[in-house]
């Protein structure tokens, strides 16, 4: 019998068939467990070819992504250099957010759509700690421009400073704190410099607490110790948490090929004043109100 032929109307809770042969007596819900089997199987063969489908453009357009990612951000490098040389740190800044109002628009080349969401009235006359959970490196070019108003800075691996154009230049120039994770006092040293220039510069920071990306989008337990460094040396700060959503789907496949039409999100989420809190109490609190809307909201 095709499939087709089987397909129930529900009727108050009693299944009657299309195939007037087949005689159903009530309560009999074998044709419900049936037309349930058919309809995950058949969620299950869309999925997957949507799945395919998404992959097999990825293997097309990855090259294209890779190629404009790489033009720009080797256009950018000597333009950096130049606009630091002629307009110092404000110049540089300018250029920067520019750099990654390009590498955003990459990102649709994949057919991939940012939505970026801050309903938060953030002040400007305080520095501000952005805490956010990390699913890959595509996190970073959307909070450097959306937030391009708060000067930002990351807290970042000291590999990155030498051998990537334009984004070495930025991280060696720019006013990040550049850690060796083998070497603490030197870790220490840069967040140090980092939070006296929140405080004489009244500039932002962004940090990863996780420590490294979560390749599944589940999120990892939040590291204390940056976050405590900052809290401490700079009082005034306040505490924004952020919500990343879906760009590790961008990389689910590693390097190559990158997925395609993948719904990416950013969310600043309610501020949370640290005065009164010890360090333990403020990373616990970020990590609920970004795992609420990671993972309950998945």
């Amino acid at each position: 019998m095709p499939y087709l032929a089987i397909i129930p109307v529900i009727v108050s809770g009693r299944a009657i068939s299309f195939d007037s042969e087949i005689d159903y007596a009530d309560g009999n819900n074998t044709l419900e467990k049936l037309l349930i089997n058919h309809i995950f199987a058949a969620f299950n063969t869309y999925t997957s070819a949507l799945r395919f489908m998404r992959k097999f453009f990825g293997y097309l357009l990855s090259p294209v992504f890779y190629l404009l990612f790489g033009i720009i951000i080797t256009l950018f490098h000597p333009i950096q250099w130049l606009c630091l040389k002629l307009g110092g740190y404000r110049g540089h800044k300018t250029c920067v957010d520019m750099l990654n109002l390009g590498l955003l628009a990459t990102y649709y080349v994949l057919g991939n759509t940012i939505k970026f969401v801050n309903r938060q009235n953030l002040p400007m006359e305080r520095p501000i700690l952005f805490v956010a959970n990390h699913q890959s490196m595509y996190d970073i070019p959307p909070l450097i421009f959306f937030l391009r108003r708060h000067h930002g800075k990351f807290i970042s691996k000291i590999e990155l400073t030498k051998g990537i154009p334009s984004i070495s230049f930025n991280l060696r120039h720019g006013g990040a704190a550049n850690i060796d994770r083998k070497d603490p006092k030197q870790s220490i040293a840069e967040i140090l410099k980092l939070a006296n220039n929140m405080k004489g510069k009244n500039w932002s920071a962004f940090i990863f607490p996780e420590g490294t990306r979560a390749k599944t989008g589940k999120i990892k337990p939040f590291n204390i110790g940056g976050i405590a460094t900052i809290l401490k040396k700079v009082p005034n700060v306040l505490v924004v948490p952020i919500a990343i959503r879906n760009s590790w789907q961008m990389v689910r496949y590693g390097f190559f090929p990158l997925n395609t039409f993948t719904r990416m999100s950013w969310e600043v989420l309610d501020p949370i004043e640290p005065q009164g809190l010890h360090a333990e109490e403020v990373v616990a609190l970020v990590e609920a109100r970004i795992k609420e809307k990671v993972e309950i909201n998945a």
